[in-house]
């Protein structure tokens, strides 16, 4: 089986053999059942793709599509003028690169179809429209206009030059307000992105297009589901189980929770991240590949103006309006980071009309909260080797070597960072710092203020050989946080347990950022 990783163009696939996860039946309902629509996915979900594919399908090119749903649906198999435009592979945030990548496309279109425009009395926008109107007078078609991931002009430039976002904005408010002058030479308009946070002053210009991002129909459009993935990759999945020394049905479930948890409609169907999980099946490992594929830069940025934390945004319900419709900005991220997919759907409360939103699977988590513990603590010392040396760690019983590394990490956290003068403020960093640090170890269980009967505790990190039961105080003592342990029966839950039983009692200093006192009580 090929795998068509990096490859974003449907003739190419069909052609080269390539596997194909068939959504012709999908793009058949979409393009027969309205003109223009705005659709978002986070990055490398497939949305290149989509837009390949309807360009072949609006050119008629009946022969690549042999053997796939569309065939059968499709009878007419007409050929339409389309202008396809691509932000990808342009660095915006140089002034004029905007106006100089839409100019290539309006001049070669203008040669295509023998126009000669006077530059001196229309803009670009105007030529644009001389073009869709030509085309359709010549051929007798109204006009597809496909494009691809429409904000990268702005996001590029979010944070970083608020002159030149305004530009951009405006170069592409006009240009796009010609669709609504063009309506009777169009035929079908898909604008793809990874965020809706300029729609409405974008957009402003002409009808809004109809946003199909969170529509039930359309939820599988990008990405593949599990029954796609039950029906295409089920060979390969055994070949990878193989690997790992697996089952079918264990590597199945590490796939799973790896790479799937997404969900884009109230119905809740799980959609995998279609990037990690071939990249996976074609170097039969799992690996964070959608992550380590490169995070957004703008959204690093968000993350340094953000005053809130991650572990007060993750595991709530939110109404629609405060994660999808409104514009999002550096003090409000949520939008950003929701629709760049770093938070999923989890669940719908229809009475309330409300979604709960959390990661959505292992490698945007882990990777997610790594990004998050750089940019928020900026630690000295290296994550990922001391994510490791605590694993080993823990998987040896080795509390000591715990009680060094935790010490060591906090340590090396600047000053700077740490220092809190409002004492609720000093209360809320030591949590949340405490929250990051025990999310990063999520090779293992990890719960994080477990509620139980007669209380919430702190934390409980399980591994095979044993339970680690954390208790922390701020400048307070170890000796009381081990007696609040056995106060409150933190550990009663695994009285019949076999394995080895740490209590561990720790207390956090203000004054010099690191843990002051460290106890343990084990029960074998």
């Amino acid at each position: 089986m090929k795998y068509p990783i990096g490859i974003q163009s449907f003739d190419q696939i069909i052609e080269e053999g390539y596997v194909y996860v068939d959504k012709t039946d999908i793009i058949h309902r979409l393009v027969n059942e309205g003109k223009i629509y705005f659709f978002s996915r986070p990055r490398r979900f497939g949305k290149s793709l989509l837009v390949s594919t309807l360009k072949n399908y609006f050119l008629g090119r009946k022969e690549l599509f042999k053997g796939l749903a569309i065939n059968s649906l499709e009878s007419e198999w007409t050929v339409y003028p389309v202008f396809h435009l691509d932000f990808n592979g342009s660095n915006f945030i140089e002034k004029g690169v905007l106006e100089k990548r839409l100019h290539t496309y309006v001049k070669d279109w203008e040669s295509e179809y023998g126009i000669v425009s006077d530059t001196e009395l229309l803009d670009l926008g105007g030529r644009f429209l001389k073009v869709l109107s030509t085309a359709h007078k010549l051929t007798g078609q109204r006009a597809v206009v496909l494009i691809d991931e429409y904000d990268k002009p702005l996001l590029d430039v979010l944070d970083v030059d608020k002159n030149l976002e305004e530009c951009n904005r405006n170069i592409l408010k006009a240009f796009y307000s010609v669709f609504k002058a063009a309506d009777e030479h169009l035929r079908f308009v898909l604008l793809t992105g990874v965020t809706k946070f300029s729609q409405v002053s974008v957009f402003s210009g002409f009808n809004q297009p109809k946003d199909i991002s969170l529509d039930a129909r359309y939820e599988a459009l990008c990405g593949i589901t599990q029954k796609e993935i039950d029906s295409c990759f089920t060979d390969a999945i055994s070949e990878m189980a193989e690997e790992y020394n697996y089952s079918f049905e264990e590597m199945r479930a590490q796939l799973k929770r790896q790479y799937d948890g997404y969900h884009f409609s109230k119905r809740m169907t799980d959609i995998y991240n279609p990037f990690s999980l071939l990249n996976a099946l074609d170097s039969k490992d799992l690996e964070d590949y959608w992550f380590r594929s490169g995070t957004p830069t703008y959204l690093i940025r968000l993350l340094n103006h953000f005053n809130e934390n991650v572990n007060e945004l993750t595991g709530k319900y939110y109404s629609p309006a405060e994660f999808i419709d409104y514009k999002a900005d550096v003090e409000r991220p949520l939008p950003m980071i929701f629709q760049s997919g770093y938070l999923t759907i989890k669940d719908y409360d229809m009475d309330f009309n409300t979604f709960l939103l959390d990661f959505p699977n292992n490698e945007v988590k882990n990777g997610f909260l790594t990004m998050a513990t750089s940019s928020y603590l900026k630690p000295e010392e290296e994550t990922e080797g001391w994510i490791r040396s605590v694993v080993v760690a823990m998987r040896k019983g080795d509390v000591k070597t715990l009680q060094t590394m935790f010490t060591s990490f906090l340590a090396s956290i600047p000053y700077t960072i740490r220092r809190k003068e409002d004492e609720r403020e000093r209360e809320r960093y030591f949590q949340y710092t405490f929250y990051l640090i025990m999310r990063l170890i999520s090779v293992y269980t990890v719960h994080i203020e477990k509620v139980q009967s007669q209380g919430r505790v702190d934390c409980i990190i399980e591994t095979p050989g044993y339970v680690y039961i954390f208790e922390f105080k701020l400048d307070g003592s170890a000796d009381e946080a081990l007696l609040q342990i056995e106060e409150k029966g933190y550990a009663r839950e695994y009285e019949s347990d076999s394995r080895v039983i740490y209590k561990i009692g720790a207390s956090f200093s203000s004054e010099t950022g690191t843990i002051e006192d460290w106890k343990v009580i084990a029960n074998n």
